[in-house]
């Protein structure tokens, strides 16, 4: 589509980066706001989104260039261009999740009351993340005859050129929107602290691996030639989930 958004002299703005960014200001934005409806600082979430931005990015990049090393052998400084794509959510995911527990640790926060106002933001910035896939042209789908299909044509996209795909960055973003309504609805209703969480990782992982059966783009080695990388994490996170709603439910009740 369109992997530049604007050209002022040497200076490129990439709409892959662009959007991102937008995302990233959307969701501090409804964290913040949130944690003033609960009582909770709304400093504290700008300064944890912080953090969580920074692990997202060097996990997600880490991520990609663990499953796809071959492509940075010859030349590692592409390791550092992001905006030419290739950032995996799980790996951010995984890196945020950490350095968010490292941090509320450290000042004392509940944990899972934070985790459940971060995310329907979480939901919502990745959905702008995938809008941002789309104009670039990563993480792009099989061939396919539809009428939804969408062909790029652009010399500087990252998708084959002349071929009528698949979608998937839009299923991804469509996916992503559906997730933070549900969670947004589901936030004055939840029963106990943690539960918008850990719906948002059943939820997102179960969708995430369906959509994964459409994408065409290299994702690393698949198991037993069937599964991605992504679509075997997607079902150990949904399960991890499932426990997980069973555990603090059930000290909901006790307690």
């Amino acid at each position: 589509m369109f992997p530049v958004l604007l050209k002022i002299g040497p200076l490129s703005i990439f709409t892959y980066g662009f959007f991102i960014a937008v995302g990233f200001l959307v969701g501090i934005y409804i964290a913040a706001k949130e944690a003033r409806r609960l009582g909770e600082n709304p400093e504290m979430i700008m300064d944890l989104c912080f953090y969580l931005l920074i692990a997202a990015i060097i996990g997600s990049r880490l991520f990609y260039v663990a499953t796809n090393p071959k492509m940075f052998l010859d030349d590692p400084v592409e390791i550092l261009k992001i905006w030419n794509g290739g950032l995996v959510f799980y790996g951010g995911f995984i890196a945020a999740f950490i350095t968010g527990i490292i941090y509320l640790k450290a000042k004392n926060i509940p944990l899972w009351k934070t985790a459940d106002i971060m995310a329907p933001s979480v939901a919502l910035a990745h959905f702008f993340g995938r809008i941002g896939c789309f104009f670039a042209g990563c993480c792009y789908g099989k061939y396919c005859d539809l009428p939804w299909a969408v062909t790029f044509n652009n010399p500087d996209s990252l998708a084959p050129q002349g071929l009528p795909l698949h979608p998937t960055q839009l299923y991804s973003a469509f996916n992503n929107l559906t997730i933070f309504l549900v969670l947004f609805l589901l936030r004055k209703r939840k029963h106990y602290d943690g539960q918008l969480f850990w719906i948002y990782v059943l939820m997102y992982g179960i969708t995430r691996s369906f959509i994964e059966i459409f994408r065409a783009d290299f994702r690393g080695e698949f198991y037993y030639g069937i599964f991605s990388v992504s679509q075997v994490v997607g079902g150990v996170m949904a399960v991890v989930s499932l426990i997980m709603l069973f555990i603090l439910r059930k000290r909901a009740l006790v307690s």
